[in-house]
């Protein structure tokens, strides 16, 4: 439990009410109850303030009229953030391991931190490196010369392959695979030969890499993930690719190999990014895009189609499979016009 007092030191913020006031867990304006504190970060839900059971409100100067009569009140500039500050100071999340399991494989090559945890049936590689309060959850392997910085978390069943550098700070969660190979492969008379993938994976300190991600190794350079660069689950991403520093990718989505995103991009959900092109920073792309060339302006790009109802997609479709008669039909017509003007006469307005 933390009181309202610590809260407001920790975050700048002006304290309305009860100092002394603890709170220990986090909720939303509407389901909240006594012991917890809140947040409204959307104008939207102003009315909940006005009834919520929170025991305080993290909210901004211009709302504070509106909160219920009892409620504290914790004034900030962004209180989406302040939440996750606060959030981060309640959090009861557990510990990924504690000690070192007898059944973790140790190669003798391996070097570990201090303070490092290992679950069960962990295995660290020949030449591998562990800094300071690293946890390792069960299952995970850790290949041969990887190095994994002082702090980072991997929960269960992560693999990480031979040589893949991970930073500091860095939460890979269960399932993830970094540094498999690259899908390269030439063709020989209709047979395919395996290009080996020299390179490797860098990943940047303090990154989030979501479950069941596969991010792979490059072929002869290696494939870099900035810092501060947050993955959700189930994304793809190729060899060779470049992911700036401070950028997002949302679930599914997946980048082709060899192309280089710049730094504070957003990727929204499924979206699907050709290879060996470039993408300009500050760029965001809304759900389930397709991206076939490079983008050099920042900006916010879009191609997924929206949802419709059936009757109108029915619709849709029925024309768009009209356009190709519909171009001839004009190009005939412009070609009629022309040659009307060219004869003087007026074009006419006859059906």
């Amino acid at each position: 439990m933390k009181l309202l007092a610590q809260l407001a030191e920790h975050l700048n913020a002006q304290l309305i009410g009860d100092a002394a006031c603890g709170v220990s867990a986090v909720a939303t304006l509407e389901h909240a109850s006594p012991g917890t504190i809140s947040f409204l970060a959307n104008s939207k839900y102003r009315k909940f303030l006005s009834q919520t059971k929170a025991s305080a409100v993290l909210i901004k100067a211009d709302d504070l009229p509106f909160v219920a009569p009892g409620v504290n009140a914790l004034v900030v500039t962004d209180p989406y953030v302040a939440f996750a500050q606060i959030a981060q100071m309640l959090d009861t999340t557990p510990q990924i391991a504690r000690g070192i399991a007898p059944s973790a494989i140790i190669d003798a090559t391996a070097v570990l931190g201090n303070n490092c945890a290992l679950g069960p049936n962990v295995v660290i590689c020949a030449g591998a490196v562990l800094g300071d309060d690293v946890q390792l959850g069960p299952g995970t392997v850790v290949g041969e010369g990887a190095r994994i910085g002082t702090g980072s978390r991997l929960w269960a069943n992560v693999t990480v392959y031979h040589r893949v550098v991970i930073g500091m700070n860095c939460i890979i969660h269960s399932g993830a695979v970094l540094g498999s190979d690259g899908f390269g492969f030439a063709n020989k008379a209709g047979n395919w030969l395996k290009i080996p993938q020299m390179g490797t994976v860098l990943i940047g300190d303090n990154c989030e890499i979501g479950a069941n991600t596969t991010i792979d190794r490059g072929a002869i350079e290696d494939t870099v993930i900035g810092k501060n660069v947050i993955i959700d689950n189930l994304c793809q991403i190729a060899h060779n690719v470049q992911l700036g520093d401070h950028s997002a990718m949302a679930g599914s989505a997946s980048i082709a190999g060899s192309t280089k995103v710049g730094r504070y991009c957003i990727i929204g959900g499924g979206v699907g990014i050709n290879g060996h092109i470039e993408i300009a920073d500050g760029t965001q792309i809304t759900g389930m895009s397709m991206v076939t060339r490079s983008l050099a302006d920042k900006g916010v790009y879009s191609s997924g189609m929206p949802a419709v109802t059936n009757a109108e997609w029915r619709r849709n479709t029925a024309r768009l499979r009209q356009v190709e008669q519909l171009f001839q039909r004009v190009k005939q017509l412009e070609h009629q016009l022309q040659h009307l003007s060219q004869d003087g006469q007026q074009p006419s307005t006859e059906d």
